[in-house]
């Protein structure tokens, strides 16, 4: 868990105005996007996540990433599972750490599979948003590194996805395989996106 420390005291580094405040930095660390394009651009990551999922072949869900002991399959099912998590917590849930990576249940076997689960968080994200009443989502969310705006948690949600279908589409092209209609600047535009993407 990335952590700042300071003078012997330390910050939870999960929220980028939390940082911010804790070295007396003048920062404006609100969302660039509004909520609306916020849900846009996960419509857009999610889209894409099941097309590359497609791509993945079966054999290589059990193949590793570099330098982490993370299969191509757990991977897959957590691009899915980061919203998913986090329409949870909308439900009243604690978004916890243990949300975000619970592991994929042993019948999701096939990329078929992490497909169709990954289309079935898409459409209910999209349900959540056309219900949500409050569309400027300025509500607390209870967290496990604070109770930040369900603006900014929102946005968090949108770019970790984002990251790791950047992951995705880098291993598709290591298999020799041309990501079909991968996630371009447009998509991406407003996020927040570390230039690395091997990094949880």
């Amino acid at each position: 868990m990335p952590v700042v420390a300071r003078a012997g005291k330390f910050v939870f580094a999960q929220s980028i105005g939390d940082v911010a405040a804790f070295l007396g930095l003048d920062v404006d660390a609100t969302p660039q996007l509004s909520p609306d394009d916020l849900i846009g651009r996960l419509d857009a990551v999610l889209t894409a996540a099941v097309r590359h999922c497609r791509q993945m072949p079966d054999a290589e869900l059990a193949t590793e990433l570099p330098n982490r002991p993370r299969s191509y399959r757990v991977l897959m099912h957590h691009i899915f599972r980061i919203p998913e998590a986090f329409l949870d917590a909308m439900q009243g849930e604690t978004l916890s750490h243990e949300m975000l990576v619970a592991p994929p249940p042993p019948d999701m076997a096939t990329t078929e599979d992490i497909a169709a689960y990954g289309e079935a968080v898409r459409r209910r994200a999209l349900a959540w948003w056309q219900a949500h009443e409050d569309k400027t989502c300025t509500a607390p969310v209870s967290t496990y590194y604070g109770t930040p705006p369900l603006h900014e948690v929102l946005e968090r949600t949108v770019w970790h996805a984002a990251q790791h279908v950047r992951q995705l589409t880098s291993l598709l092209e290591g298999l020799d395989i041309q990501p079909d209609r991968p996630l371009t600047a447009k998509d991406l535009a407003g996020l927040p996106l570390p230039e690395k993407v091997w990094d949880d």
